[in-house]
């Protein structure tokens, strides 16, 4: 089905054999030596996809919204690349895969890339300078921009839940960038680095927040305001008719952070972090509850309210509900061994919902394993990962670029391709963008021309 909607032709070897004689029905391949090379034809494009994306963001309004928020960092008669312009070609080579801002000197080859850019792709100098006039108020702004389409893609109607997944990750660096420094990096030890924080609701594939920074800062109680500022923000755009969930890995395991959500009247889930306190209290534990067993009848699966409360949330006056789970199964992550007769393997949850049903609550944040690759996804296919400037601000204001690019695509596919929108990125881009065309200039206007068996002409006409 993949190949079908993709323009690509199931083998006919079965009909070979059938109607073919055996010295018949044998596929040979032709001698390319055979084939002549005709005179170049500046007409053709292999971007043809990205003349439907563009009409697209302009429905929506980006061009000028791009226009209007970002316009006065380049003013003056001597002007001849608006930043805006800088943005949508940025935009442009991101949607196609284009990493780093040295390839748009292989896409100012393509025709249509060039007559979509105004007629001039601007040297990579000039996009390196554009992006170092970003200032910390500009990035704000785009990251409210960035984090607008990502709250704008639909979320399915039969999710009364809708969970907002927060995390960071590790960008190892290999210059001499600012703000790079030594922190936490389980690959590249002692590598400096960036560590950025990532807001994503996996409902519908959407980004809606996310900051830069240095490699020395984890996540904490200094991320506290940014946490209320995205959940506020989230809360407010699912408006009364849906229920909000957040959850975080066992950084979330911070007072501050869970009291900040709680306030909020908005549930969380987060991995505990297992103290000596907590694990004492786990080993006193003897309510078990079996979910699931084994093929001797043993159990495989147990889980258990836990009378916990550390002193700091005492202090606080905050009493968050903990559940334990203890299995057999392999699980992802640090394997903590509280009893010497048992081989259960423990894991502790914080919450501050207290109807759920105990492994309901487990089993909800398990679900949150997709934001894994969803972080890989953005490394290898938005490259985030690849900074392209020394300037710490640039880098973060690139960094919100791909991110929104992401959320554009997702939109985009959303509502023009819905029965691709679970397909990855490499393949989207196939079908949707990188796809071969012919640009034809007519005394009326232009014309592009599609493959007759492309996806996309099949949409278009």
């Amino acid at each position: 089905m993949r190949r079908d909607l993709a323009g690509g032709k199931r083998g006919n070897g079965r009909l070979r054999q059938k109607f073919h004689s055996p010295r018949q029905r044998l596929v040979r391949r032709p001698d390319p030596r055979k084939i002549r090379i005709g005179k170049p034809d500046d007409s053709l494009t292999s971007v043809a996809g990205l003349v439907p994306f563009r009409v697209y963001l302009d429905d929506i309004g980006l061009d000028g919204q791009l226009e209007h928020l970002f316009g006065h960092l380049k003013t003056g008669d001597a002007v001849v690349y608006p930043m805006a312009n800088t943005m949508h070609q940025l935009i442009d080579a991101n949607a196609l895969g284009v990493q780093r801002i040295f390839g748009l000197e292989g896409l100012a080859a393509d025709p249509l890339f060039v007559f979509l850019s105004g007629g001039s792709v601007p040297s990579i100098d000039t996009s390196y300078r554009d992006l170092e006039r970003f200032g910390p108020e500009d990035i704000a702004v785009l990251e409210e921009i960035m984090a607008f389409h990502g709250r704008a893609i639909p979320i399915p109607r039969r999710c009364s839940t809708v969970h907002l997944d927060i995390d960071s990750t590790v960008e190892p660096l290999f210059g001499s960038q600012e703000c790079a420094v030594r922190g936490y990096n389980p690959r590249y030890h002692g590598r400096p680095s960036y560590h950025p924080i990532i807001a994503h609701i996996p409902e519908s594939g959407g980004y809606v927040a996310a900051m830069l920074r240095p490699g020395n800062t984890t996540l904490g109680r200094g991320d506290v305001p940014f946490i209320k500022d995205i959940v506020e923000r989230t809360k407010l755009e699912l408006g009364p008719g849906k229920k909000l969930r957040v959850r975080i890995d066992s950084a979330g395991d911070c007072t501050e952070i869970m009291s900040a959500i709680e306030d909020l009247r908005v549930t969380f889930v987060t991995k505990a972090r297992m103290t000596e306190d907590l694990r004492n209290a786990i080993g006193a534990t003897e309510d078990w509850v079996t979910v699931e067993w084994d093929e001797d009848g043993k159990p495989l699966r147990q889980f258990a309210e836990v009378k916990f409360r550390r002193d700091e949330w005492r202090k606080a006056g905050r009493c968050f509900r903990v559940v334990a789970l203890r299995t057999r199964e392999e699980r992802q992550g640090g394997q903590t061994f509280i009893w010497q007769d048992l081989e259960y393997t423990v894991h502790a949850f914080i919450t501050c919902d207290h109807e759920t049903f105990g492994d309901d609550i487990i089993s909800e944040y398990d679900y949150r394993a997709g934001i894994e690759p969803m972080i890989a996804e953005l490394k290898i296919c938005w490259g985030i990962g690849k900074v392209p400037s020394r300037s710490f601000d640039a880098n973060q204001a690139m960094f919100l670029l791909k991110l929104l690019t992401a959320n554009l695509v997702r939109r985009y596919v959303a509502a023009k391709a819905p029965e691709i929108i679970s397909w990855r990125v490499d393949w989207v881009r196939r079908i949707l963008f990188c796809v071969p065309g012919l640009l034809r200039s007519r005394s009326h206007g232009h014309t592009l021309r599609l493959p007759t068996n492309s996806y996309l002409s099949r949409w278009l006409y």
